[in-house]
């Protein structure tokens, strides 16, 4: 899963057996209010409140972490996770809309699903059975001309077959009419139904997180109905029909979702979703302070998309309130880019002794600090996160207490020709806490000879102007800049790090700022797709890690918990794996 950043586009060319571990803790020590064994009252309206609105309420285009919640109530996938306390349990792969997760066949190439009895559509003509071909419906949706997937590329070369039909799919026209001739004309040559209760997927090689990436709400089935309107068109979300346990009873952009039972949900069919309360109801356009307060108040349940200020979280923490819950993402956030595709200051920025003086400098200690301190926030020495197959400590640019190494910057610098320093121009996004870590950053450089012109950004422009924007980029309007990342999905997750940000094939990728590419990392990490022992696949994962962080394209920083916190009258808050929220299909109310 991500940061709350824009969506992925990649080229899919990698896969992995990894495993991404979360783990979790409150102030009281627990990692929940109310244990996943605990009899669940149920009734009632989950009450919650939002700073902002869902991306999508189309499934096959969902790709907002905030929106997953959401998307866990209103829909079902071949594969998912419990909603348990227990961190290993959190993120191990079960059936959903599948019977169980199958063992590849065909040296695993093929996987075979059974598809659930009694699983249903909340269909306008009652309900109806959710069948093997409504997945390869969803899959087919993917890449439709009018609005593709954010995760797409992640399925386009890896699912035999898909890359030629969707090259198809991009010569049709963009009208619904156009759209469902060709999806109910052509199939995926690697997505069959054998029959209404069996599906068989083909790979073009070995996948070991493909199961994982089942679980992304992009892989969702899709009804018959959803062809006669375009992707997340207005008329699509009057007419949603869902699989999960609620449905859309109203919306109003960017004001209120609300979400009710939804009638032909059968609880026997569905061993992942309690479906305890009535309904949920979430209000948006609010501030992070509002929230907070109605939070604290008990007249609200449960957040949406906010972060809890650093003076909040201590205040919590200090009065040891157990309803505050942190949770490791396998973030990391913040990391720095360097761009090395500008000729600023002569292209010193494409001199590896600049760029490990840069590595030098920064105190990350100062910006844990910022960020809240070690309970919330821990150091970042590598491109994987905490949790992540392949993540090991360790630190190619060391410094005491990991404060920087100044004398060492310094000393990088001049041997690359810049005796007096340099001037650097990093934007920041003008958002919660990031001016704070600008200025920190900030300080850390200008201590190793650095002068950092700071350039304060609307967040919605911040990866449109500079970093996406590859003009802007080539002209120097940025020199540093500091991003977040979260994989995308929980288990298998190597890849939704490594690929996006870090391959590069001759097409820009909107993630690889600098069209950055290493082919001995690449190399590794084709190998660590055939490795089947987690010990053998961790070790190469770890190479390609240090491989990248060798040629110091990024300066990883930090690695944030997500801290969540939630109303008094909530009982069995479990964070879900891909939402990093509490499930709103498992929690009750007093």
């Amino acid at each position: 899963m991500k940061t709350n950043r824009p969506a992925v586009k990649a080229l899919a060319v990698l896969a992995a057996a990894v495993l991404l571990g979360t783990t979790a803790c409150s102030a009281g020590g627990d990692s929940t209010t109310g244990s996943s064994d605990a009899p669940a009252a149920t009734g009632g309206t989950l009450k919650v409140l939002g700073a902002g609105d869902v991306d999508h309420l189309d499934p096959a285009l969902a790709a907002y972490v905030p929106t997953t919640s959401v998307m866990r109530a209103i829909t079902r996938q071949l594969i998912s996770y419990k909603t348990v306390d227990d961190p290993v349990q959190r993120i191990a792969p079960e059936g959903d809309l599948a019977t169980e997760v199958p063992e590849p066949t065909n040296d695993g190439l093929t996987y075979t699903f059974t598809i659930r009895d009694g699983a249903k559509w909340n269909a306008p003509d009652g309900a109806r059975e959710i069948v093997a071909g409504d997945f390869a419906r969803g899959l087919k949706r993917l890449c439709n001309p009018s609005q593709s997937s954010a995760m797409l590329t992640y399925f386009y070369e890896l699912i035999d077959g898909m890359a030629e039909f969707c090259d198809g799919f991009a010569t049709v026209a963009t009208d619904a009419p156009a759209m469902k001739e060709y999806i109910e004309g052509n199939e995926i040559s690697g997505v069959k139904s054998i029959d209404d209760k069996t599906l068989e997927i083909d790979l073009v090689n070995p996948a070991g997180d493909f199961v994982y990436m089942l679980s992304l709400n992009n892989a969702s089935p899709a009804p018959v109905e959803v062809l006669e309107y375009e992707p997340d068109s207005p008329d699509y979300r009057s007419n949603f029909i869902s699989s999960g346990p609620y449905t859309v009873a109203s919306y109003t952009a960017d004001k209120e979702l609300k979400l009710v039972r939804n009638p032909a949900w059968n609880a026997d069919s569905d061993p992942l979703r309690a479906a305890n309360v009535d309904g949920i109801d979430l209000t948006m356009g609010l501030t992070a302070d509002a929230i907070t307060q109605q939070l604290q108040a008990g007249s609200a349940d449960m957040s949406f998309d906010i972060n809890l200020s650093p003076a909040l979280i201590q205040q919590l923490k200090t009065a040891n309130d157990e309803k505050l819950v942190t949770i490791a993402s396998g973030a990391v956030n913040p990391f720095i880019w360097v761009n090395t595709k500008t000729s600023n200051n002569d292209g010193a920025l494409q001199k590896l002794e600049v760029r490990q003086a840069l590595q030098y400098a920064v105190d990350k200690a100062a910006v844990v600090q910022t960020l809240g301190g070690e309970e919330v926030a821990t150091v970042q020495n590598g491109i994987f996160g905490p949790g992540v197959l392949g993540q090991k400590d360790f630190d190619l640019y060391p410094s005491e207490g990991s404060k920087g190494d100044p004398a060492k910057a310094k000393e990088l610098l001049t041997a690359a020709g810049y005796p007096n320093g340099l001037t650097v121009k990093m934007p920041y996004r003008t958002k919660d806490q990031e001016p704070q870590i600008a200025q920190t950053i900030q300080a850390s450089l200008e201590k190793a000879g650095f002068t950092i012109e700071l350039i304060p950004v609307n967040p919605t422009d911040y990866y449109s102007k500079f970093l996406t924007n590859r003009d802007s980029t080539a002209a120097g309007d940025w020199d540093i800049a500091p991003v977040g990342w979260t994989p995308d999905w929980q288990g298998g997750a190597a890849r939704s790090v490594y690929q996006p940000q870090f391959t590069f094939t001759g097409t820009p990728q909107s993630y690889n700022y600098v069209d950055y590419n290493n082919d001995t990392a690449n190399a590794l990490a084709a190998k660590a797709i055939q490795a089947t022992d987690p010990a053998e696949a961790a070790d190469l994962w770890n190479q390609v890690d240090k491989t990248v962080m060798g040629d110091a394209i990024v300066i990883p920083i930090a690695s944030p918990k997500a801290v969540l916190y939630h109303g008094d009258r909530v009982q069995n808050f479990i964070p879900y794996a891909l939402s990093v929220q509490g499930d709103w299909t498992n929690v009750s109310l007093k």
